[in-house]
Order: structure tokens, then C-alpha cells, then sequence
């Protein structure tokens, strides 16, 4: 089937690309879609959870100095 006409090749093209990673799709979706007010609230999002994992560790005093 070296050329399908249709839906069919272009979905039998697409599934034999390589897969993307997670932050990439979440890339391609913010440029395509143009929803770049979702950035801001996934990176405050990261950052609060990165401060209350490492607020369960050795480094506790040293984030709650911070505040």
C-alpha cells in the first residue's frame, strides 16, 4: 500500500511518526491553539509544588526563610 488515498494514508502516516513527549504536545498545543495565558498558571502550578516537596526534606528551614 505504498499510497493510500484518503483519511486512511494520512492516519497510517501520522501513527508511524515518532511519539512526542508530554512537553512538547503542551508546546505545540499552546502555539497552535494560542492559549499562552495557560503558561503563567502551569508554571505557578510547578513552583508550588516543588516548594512543598522540598518542604518535606532537609532543606525545609532554608525555603521557609523565604517567607
Amino acid at each position: 500500500m505504498p499510497s493510500e488515498p484518503g483519511k486512511a494514508g494520512e492516519f497510517r502516516r501520522e501513527a508511524a511518526q515518532p511519539r512526542m513527549g508530554l512537553g512538547r504536545e503542551f508546546w505545540d498545543f499552546l502555539k497552535h491553539n494560542k492559549k499562552w495565558w495557560l503558561l503563567p498558571i502551569l508554571l505557578a502550578l510547578l513552583i508550588l509544588g516543588l516548594l512543598v516537596v522540598l518542604g518535606g526534606t532537609s532543606l525545609a528551614p532554608f525555603i521557609y526563610t523565604i517567607f
